[in-house]
């Protein structure tokens, strides 16, 4: 018994000794790097360690960091042993005061029913023992006429006051219910981004002395990313177009961002990095398959692997004397790859189901303006400015608010990837230009010839232009293309326009002096076979 008892106190003794001691270390989010989707977050903290060896926690992260993203560095005396992530199922986020003041209200209300309730139980049990009671004097006992005609009256007016009781508290049941509703939903929501687990980042590290240590964490979450929108303002026909960049930035973490130096980059780490190979591209003879239960004969059939699913709190102060925006305050950095937007002020993005918009830069383009109208299908004209100059700004997809003269005209979609040289935005409609389309009889027939049917049309296109200064104007329309050899198609006349043989279509390009009117004039003529009928014309 004396050996084992010894043999014991040496196990606990060399199992404490190999036990590393924990210390919960608090940490402050200070820089956050946003990609297109995911974001990297960088903690720093600074802690006293002992000697020897010591596991650091950070605890209250968010449960959504990819582990395997975690790096450390830092300053000091020390040698960094391992790094261990875990998730924590007990303690969760802090809530917001928001949320908290949201459950109060729901408690509030819950206690206002109960008792509401209470009341209308208690005026049903009195009409109900009201409604048991109503023998007067029993049997045998004669009443008077007063005393009867007094016993209705009660009956009549307590009946009917706990009748009217009963519809107020009802109603009052009825509006505490809905409220109830409306705090259900709007907790709900933030339950989402708060009521989750939390984790934590153990580092292990080793110290020969005791002292101060610098560490900087970084790690990757989901949830997170940004998207580019712009704003296009023209202040006239004469002056460069204004394209101001943003980022809806955009996190569901659990954890805000306050007061972080923010960085957006147009990589997208979700996307991967390493080069597709292409494997070698066989050809064989099609074999149909047939119902059989020998199916050795029918070869080898290849399968297909499935595919894997894959506005802020910014306190700044600007003297009054300027305007300034966070767009000032931005850099724009290139790398070998993406480019980064740098911001040199610190921003809060919170832990919410709407984004965040950040001001990112300000750029200035030449632009072109004309008019464009197409009569066949609208006689408005519409201004379009044609800007260049954007390939320098790292634009990426999104969507744009269009202001001219300072007024909002409508949204439009600027996709780099799709355009060549030049930007072209719809300003909007001008009716100061005055457009008219019509057909001039005396150059339409239809006429029968042998088996053959020959129709002859010509549209006159009328434009006149009424502002007091010159206008470029561009007027598209079209003529028809034949798909069947059967059916000819024979341009006379285009009266000045470039014409595309492929597609049909007439540009004119012309310069409109101020009350200046002009008329263009085009003919064609289409023949088919007497026992067709052509459609489309």
């Amino acid at each position: 018994m004396r050996s084992t008892s010894i043999v014991f106190i040496f196990c606990v003794i060399a199992l404490q000794a190999i036990a590393q001691p924990e210390k919960p270390v608090d940490s402050r989010i200070t820089r956050v790097t946003v990609f297109l989707n995911r974001a990297q977050v960088t903690r720093e903290l600074k802690t006293r360690v002992e000697a020897g060896k010591t596991n650091l926690v950070l605890s209250g992260l968010t449960a959504q960091l990819d582990q395997q993203s975690v790096q450390v560095s830092g300053r000091g005396n020390f040698v960094l042993l391992g790094i261990n992530h875990r998730q924590n199922f007990i303690n969760e986020f802090n809530l917001p005061k928001s949320l908290r003041v949201l459950n109060d209200s729901l408690e509030y209300y819950k206690r206002t029913l109960l008792v509401e309730q209470q009341q209308k139980d208690v005026l049903n049990k009195e009409e109900q023992l009201l409604l048991a009671n109503q023998k007067i004097g029993g049997n045998n006992q004669n009443i008077s006429v007063n005393e009867l005609k007094a016993m209705a009256e009660f009956y009549r007016s307590r009946l009917g006051e706990i009748g009217m009781a009963k519809i107020k508290s009802d109603e009052k049941i009825r509006r505490i219910n809905e409220r109830i509703n409306k705090l259900n939903n709007q907790v709900r929501e933030q339950n989402e981004l708060y009521s989750r687990n939390t984790s934590e980042i153990v580092i292990s590290l080793s110290a020969e002395a005791a002292g101060t240590i610098d560490l900087e964490v970084n790690y990757v979450v989901d949830n997170a990313g940004w998207y580019a929108v712009y704003d296009l303002r023209a202040v006239n026909t004469k002056s460069p177009i204004q394209l101001s960049y943003k980022a809806n930035v955009y996190q569901s973490t659990g954890e805000d961002w306050k007061d972080v130096r923010l960085k957006l980059s147009t990589a997208n780490p979700s996307l991967g990095g390493n080069k597709p190979e292409l494997y070698t591209w066989y050809l064989d003879f099609y074999y149909p398959s047939y119902r059989s239960r020998d199916v050795s004969r029918m070869g080898a059939v290849h399968r297909a692997a499935p595919e894997k699913a894959e506005e802020v709190d910014l306190s700044v102060e600007v003297p009054a004397t300027e305007q300034k925006s966070i767009a000032d305050y931005t850099q724009t950095l290139q790398t070998s790859l993406n480019s980064e937007f740098d911001i040199s002020l610190p921003y809060t993005v919170v832990s919410a189901s709407k984004p965040t918009l950040v001001d990112i830069r300000n750029h200035e383009m030449k632009a072109d303006y004309r008019y464009a109208v197409a009569p066949k299908l609208d006689n408005d004209a519409f201004l379009l400015a044609r800007a260049t100059g954007w390939e320098e700004f790292s634009l990426l997809p999104g969507e744009a608010n269009v202001f001219f003269e300072g007024t909002f005209v409508g949204k439009s979609f600027i996709d780099p990837n799709s355009v060549k040289d030049t930007i072209s935005v719809s300003l909007g409609r001008d009716k100061r230009i005055v457009v008219q389309r019509q057909r001039v009889k005396d150059f339409s027939s239809r006429k029968a010839i042998g088996s053959a049917v020959r129709e002859t049309a010509a549209w006159e296109i009328t434009l006149r232009n009424t502002r007091n200064e010159p206008v470029k104007l561009v007027v598209e329309d079209q003529v028809p293309v034949s798909k069947n050899n059967q059916i000819e198609v024979t341009v006379t006349e285009v009266g000045g326009a470039k014409y595309s043989k492929d597609t049909g279509k007439l540009v004119w390009e012309m310069n409109l002096q101020p009350n200046e009117t002009k008329k263009v004039l085009f003919k064609y003529e289409v023949k088919y076979p007497k026992d067709k009928q052509v459609s489309g014309l």
